[in-house]
């Protein structure tokens, strides 16, 4: 121990390397990486701004602080949208953000994020840990010299905020709302007007009537943004965004100077990190949702079914048509599907029937 902080003591600048003499013996100086993190959320914001800090803080303490990471809010050192190509070109060497954020670089990023009507959490981590889906998430970010990895799910979310009530598709015709990746093409699709826009704008374009909805994450981040106070119709349930994908985004020369022990740390922090996020949605959802409803006054309503039948089918007709855009968003796309296919008989006999059996 008294080495190891001899070591660290001597250790200067991003990388120090070179040999220490200590009792007449020389010994070669474990390596230092100060690494900077570029988000795409409002710095500490709950959970997602939350978890950024988690993950540098369980990779400096995995590694013995040989790996520091200093974490910049959206804005701080770039723009929230650009901070995909900030990691790529090595200004910062992480990101932190999700992937239907990049569908300017390419259309297949959105199946990393989300998909409307598709896989939950549980399903889709599956899909990307054992049913190849990592595989081809780091071959596509590979182009942009990056390496992707799951380090967070938001679960099922909410449909969002509404300034009107929302009682039939009839309703969303005309309709601006902040929603990104698939789900904003489906909106426009049924005649309402996506609009992209970063965390830290949507309270003031909703409460100033640039925009009329706005979907953001689920109760407690909802909560924190103080949405029910521009508008008070909350909707459910999450078609756009079942279970959404919240990633990491590493510069992949700056990984590959990694020693192999710091690479396996930061993979297996990322894995811990994104089980921590589900976890703590999980654990505070529901009472903010509370508060919301019985302090607040929020009237939380479920989306009409006809409105959601018809979400639904646009939602297979753009999903089809972004796969047969190329041949890689034709690849990610039939893997996806197979796997949704092959793992939905599983969850219905299981998670689904389980949560009617136990309401009997």
């Amino acid at each position: 121990m008294k080495r190891r902080d001899f070591i660290k003591k001597a250790s200067t600048g991003a990388l120090a390397t070179g040999a220490i003499t200590l009792g007449g013996k020389a010994f070669a100086a474990e390596p230092e990486f100060k690494w900077k993190m570029v988000t795409t959320w409002p710095k500490n914001f709950p959970v997602l701004g939350t978890n950024a800090n988690y993950l540098t803080k369980t990779i400096e303490q995995m590694s013995g602080g040989r790996i520091r990471i200093k974490v910049y809010g959206a804005k701080e050192l770039v723009p929230a949208f650009e901070a995909f190509d900030a990691v790529s070109r090595g200004t910062a060497q992480m990101g932190h953000g999700a992937a239907f954020y990049w569908k300017g670089k390419s259309e297949a990023t959105q199946f990393f994020a989300a998909i409307p009507f598709g896989m939950t959490a549980q399903e889709v981590n599956g899909w990307l840990y054992h049913g190849g889906g990592m595989t081809l998430w780091e071959e596509l970010y590979g182009r942009f010299n990056l390496i992707p990895t799951a380090i967070g799910n938001s679960g099922v979310q909410m449909a969002g905020w509404f300034r009107k009530e929302i009682n039939s598709v009839d309703d969303l015709k005309g309709l601006k709302m902040r929603i990104p990746g698939l789900g904003g093409e489906v909106l426009k699709r049924a005649g309402g007007t996506p609009v992209s826009l970063p965390g830290g704008e949507i309270f003031t374009s909703l409460q100033s009537g640039a925009i009329d909805a706005t979907e953001w994450v689920g109760p407690y981040n909802d909560l924190a943004f103080g949405l029910y106070k521009a508008a008070k119709n909350y909707y459910y349930p999450g078609w756009h965004e079942p279970g959404t994908v919240v990633e990491t985004f590493i510069n992949k020369s700056a990984f590959a100077a990694l020693p192999k022990d710091l690479q396996a740390i930061v993979k297996h922090a990322c894995k811990d990190a994104n089980m921590d996020m589900i976890s703590e949605f999980t654990a505070k959802n529901n009472t903010a949702l509370n508060t919301l409803v019985k302090k607040h006054g929020v009237k939380l309503k479920p989306l009409p079914d006809d409105v959601l039948k018809k979400l639904h089918a646009l939602s297979n007709k753009v999903v089809q048509e972004i796969a047969e855009k190329d041949a890689f968003s034709s690849k990610v796309y039939a893997s996806y599907s197979s796997y949704q296919k092959q793992v939905m008989p599983w969850s219905e006999v299981s998670e689904y029937a389980f949560m009617r059996a136990r309401k009997l």
